[in-house]
């Protein structure tokens, strides 16, 4: 069952069970009772683990039974888990079978007998019994504990003497049906376990408990059996952030030293890259003010983000640095970075808006779409964010701290230039100066990309 987003878990487990009290009346005899499974998700999977018997001396249906009765609830007392399964081996039964000849003997049927056992396996609370002013609680203990408990059941009384379960089927120990097995290297037939995380918990803080508590129950199993982890969600999880973090990393750097290889002076450059943790941090904290996890999708959001959010930056800084080499020394730093600001807020402000605007349609994403893309829309968006106010209003008084005003300003503009801006400028300028003379050119060409990206899209692969 399907429900839309946002919905109370808890409340529709509630609606589903009263839905399901009502089916169990209608489902014929022999069907089952229909059951809700545990709170969880698909991927609520999140530690596999096995029985290792380090001296051979457990039968599998023994390393079950230690997984049932013992691991699955101590497991289940940690916070965030809401169910241990058990797989492979063979879950320990009592196996009653019945001499249809000694049934015929003594007109009991298959159901009658199936009836008295049932009957004869419970315990029974007896309300209590007052005597000295006290109460005692009396209980009627009646499971079988044994095959010799199970023989002894009174099935009916033949003329006074008791006819006893033993003398109308044999009794012995055995397994549940089983539909398939847990293997180790698709050679060793062991015992497993599944732990399920709780809907809504941090997968990462529930392995860490679940390992801890693995360690206790370690040292209380019985002696040569260990618990032996074999999947970690959180391998997974930490894989897939740690790619995503070294490339944000890498970004950063790159970033860096492109910065300072064309700013041509550190100081400029610094104040262009304290933009990047600043916006990263912003976003984090954005992250965490709308409930959103770190995961692939969210840090891949700030990977795109890391050459955007220079860019505001980028212009401010650069029009601060080119007003302080113009300007004469009897103006203050102070007055050229706010007539550098006022210049370039406008522009700065208009392109970072475009930018975060291009994702708003992915907030309007449902389901599975929405929840994969959702958490990198708001990334990218919260990063962009930070930028703009970076750029706006810190990036200026961040050029007051850390640039200082040119030694000389005898040297030409051009002179103070950085080197590879000139040689990118002497083949930039040619060319477009050519093509705004010849702008039937510059139309073509842009056309003929047009056309062929209508071409080539039908033919991109897709899944």
């Amino acid at each position: 069952i399907y429900f839309e987003d946002e919905t109370d878990i808890y409340f529709s487990r509630q609606l589903v069970n009263e839905r399901l009290q009502e089916a169990r009346e209608q489902i014929p005899e022999g069907f089952g009772d229909p059951q809700m499974g545990p709170i969880s998700t698909g991927m609520g999977l999140i530690l596999f683990y096995y029985l290792k018997d380090e001296n051979g001396q457990y039968s599998l249906t023994e390393l079950r039974t230690i997984q049932d009765w013992i691991i699955k609830y101590q497991l289940q007392t940690v916070p965030g888990v809401t169910e241990v399964l058990g797989i492979g081996g063979w879950e320990k039964q009592f196996h009653v079978i019945a001499d249809p000849n000694a049934l015929l003997r003594y007109d009991i049927t298959i159901n009658d007998l199936i009836q008295i056992i049932k009957a004869n396996n419970l315990n029974v609370g007896a309300q209590f019994i007052e005597k000295n002013s006290e109460e005692f609680i009396v209980r009627s203990v009646g499971l079988t504990q044994s095959i010799q408990d199970i023989e002894n059941i009174v099935v009916k009384a033949d003329d006074g003497t008791p006819v006893f379960l033993s003398q109308l089927a044999t009794i012995e120990v055995g397994g549940a049906i089983r539909r398939g097995v847990q293997t180790m290297d698709g050679i060793k037939e062991v015992v497993s376990g599944q732990v399920l995380k709780l809907y809504g918990s941090n997968s990462s803080a529930v392995i860490r408990q679940v390992e801890e508590k693995m360690g206790k129950i370690n040292n209380s199993l019985p002696e040569g059996i260990k618990i032996v982890p074999y999947y970690q969600q959180k391998s997974l999880v930490e894989a897939a952030v740690n790619t995503v973090s070294n490339a944000l990393l890498q970004g950063i750097i790159l970033v860096a030293l492109i910065l300072l290889l064309f700013m041509g002076s550190l100081r400029p450059s610094l104040v262009v890259a304290l933009s990047i943790p600043f916006s990263i941090l912003f976003a984090m904290i954005g992250m965490r003010y709308f409930g959103i996890s770190v995961n692939l999708m969210s840090f891949g959001g700030l990977a795109i983000a890391i050459g955007m959010m220079v860019d505001g930056t980028i212009v401010m800084v650069e029009n601060v640095d080119r007003l302080i080499r113009k300007s004469s020394k009897e103006i203050s730093r102070i007055q050229i970075i706010a007539q550098a600001s006022q210049e370039v807020a406008r522009p700065i402000l208009f392109a970072i808006t475009i930018i975060i605007v291009v994702f708003l349609p992915l907030f309007t994403l449902q389901g599975v779409e929405g929840k994969t893309f959702k958490p990198l829309a708001y990334t990218v968006s919260l990063a962009m964010l930070g930028s703009l106010l970076f750029a706006l209003f810190l990036a200026p008084v961040a050029s007051q701290i850390i640039m200082r005003r040119p030694k000389t300003l005898t040297n030409s503009e051009k002179e103070k230039e950085n080197f590879i801006l000139q040689v990118l400028q002497k083949i930039y300028k040619p060319m477009v100066k050519f093509l705004i003379k010849k702008r039937i050119i510059a139309v073509l060409i842009v056309l003929i990309l047009i056309f062929m990206g209508i071409l080539i899209y039908p033919k991109l692969g897709s899944e």
